[in-house]
């Protein structure tokens, strides 16, 4: 008896020691759900920093909690908004691009931020994005904070182009190009070309004005090589196309395998989108969430994101960093100017249009796209599946970092 004694209080004292064994150890992990873009953040490759492995180091010496981040991406802001809106999965941070934010907090699917826990957000430069006005997305500030930015401008082959036509959306509708220009295979940014040439709003709701950007498409349409998305990488590195329109921060992946390629933003102005750190309605833990939020604003995971990614960072410690600055000069002489010296430039975001409107420009973008017995975008698309058969391996590990915009759920 008295030895199943002594082993029953060793059993008691071995239960009593798990908890205090676990608490010495940090007690249990809380796992961190983020979703982010494909490629869109600093992950220790290519000699880059690990941000999420450096937050959780930092966060379990600072708050003496355990935190595992949970990372998983997306390729569009309708996957990510299908995935979340279902309720299926709940994840504590979102990165969507602006016209999407504004409808995630029209349906209720983000939190108001507290920023007591986001002090690092006074970093941040809203007048680079928007000069004087508002986020039209998050007027009050108070659902998102900017993650990164861009625009779009013309990809040019200098050894191909007369510099001279260059500075204006007529390029791409320049005879003297037939054959050598690349548009946009999706509706919104094609229609974008034609809507900044002819010196109308991306979002305008005169059904003339888009029926008048359909003919110039048409119009267009002869000289144009193809209609491209990712394949506009291949083509305007290896020469086999001259103007292609495009989004600043990829053209530095182009210009890395081509420094015949040029970039050049049209007077008449150009599409700008902002992608913002969110906690949705459904997060679990919106207090570390909103941690992680400050946690990238910091100097070093925010140049390590800005210098992995190659968009423009909307945070002042980024810009204004001597070392920053001089890796992006390395990267292309210009490379400042091209990202943040839009100063003067009209730029208009893309907005999430009426369910009516998004109609008709999806029956404009099928009369466009079947008007010729040839799409040539389905031959770029087709020749771009059979080099894929070949070495798809190779071509996504070169392309890993490039996004892809979808917007408003247009797309072919």
């Amino acid at each position: 008896m008295k030895k199943y004694v002594i082993i029953c209080l060793a059993l008691v004292c071995l239960c009593l020691m798990v908890p205090l064994l676990c608490a010495c150890d940090g007690g249990e992990t809380v796992t961190l759900y983020v979703y982010n873009w494909g490629e869109y953040i600093s992950d220790g490759s290519e000699d880059s920093l690990d941000v999420n492995a450096a937050f959780e180091e930092w966060y379990e010496s600072t708050y003496g909690v355990r935190v595992k981040v949970n990372y998983s991406t997306y390729s569009s802001n309708e996957d990510m908004y299908a995935k979340l809106s279902s309720g299926a999965t709940n994840y504590d941070i979102v990165v969507p691009s602006d016209y999407m934010i504004a409808r995630m907090i029209d349906e209720g699917l983000l939190r108001v931020l507290n920023m007591e826990n986001i002090p690092n957000a006074e970093y941040i430069d809203y007048s680079a994005m928007f000069g004087n006005g508002l986020p039209y997305y998050d007027p009050t500030y108070q659902y998102s904070v900017p993650y990164t930015y861009g625009t779009v401008g013309i990809i040019y082959n200098k050894t191909m182009v007369n510099e001279a036509d260059l500075g204006t959306w007529d390029i791409m509708w320049n005879e003297k190009y037939t054959g050598n220009v690349l548009q946009f295979n999706n509706s919104r940014d094609a229609f974008a070309t034609a809507l900044f040439k002819l010196g109308y709003s991306v979002n305008t709701e005169d059904e003339a004005e888009w029926r008048e950007a359909l003919a110039l498409l048409m119009e267009q349409k002869p000289i144009v090589q193809g209609y491209v998305m990712d394949e506009i990488f291949n083509k305007m590195e290896n020469g086999s196309a001259a103007i292609a329109p495009y989004y600043a921060g990829d053209f530095f992946t182009m210009y890395d395998d081509n420094p015949d390629l040029g970039f050049s933003y049209p007077k008449e102005g150009t599409n700008v989108f902002v992608d913002a750190m969110c906690v949705p309605t459904s997060s679990k833990n919106p207090e570390i969430a909103e941690r992680y939020i400050n946690f990238m604003l910091t100097r070093e995971a925010a140049i390590a994101n800005a210098e992995y990614m190659c968009y423009a960072s909307p945070n002042t410690l980024v810009v204004n960093d001597s070392e920053y600055r001089a890796y992006m000069a390395d990267i292309h002489p210009d490379a400042l100017e091209i990202l943040y010296g839009t100063t003067g430039l009209k730029l208009e975001f893309y907005e999430n249009l009426p369910e009516e409107r998004l109609m008709l420009l999806n029956s404009l973008w099928e009369d466009l796209k079947i008007e010729s017995p040839i799409n040539t975008a389905i031959i770029v698309m087709a020749g771009a599946v059979l080099g894929g058969c070949v070495g798809a391996g190779v071509f996504f590990a070169v392309r890993a970092r490039k996004r892809r915009r979808i917007v408003s759920g247009l797309w072919q």
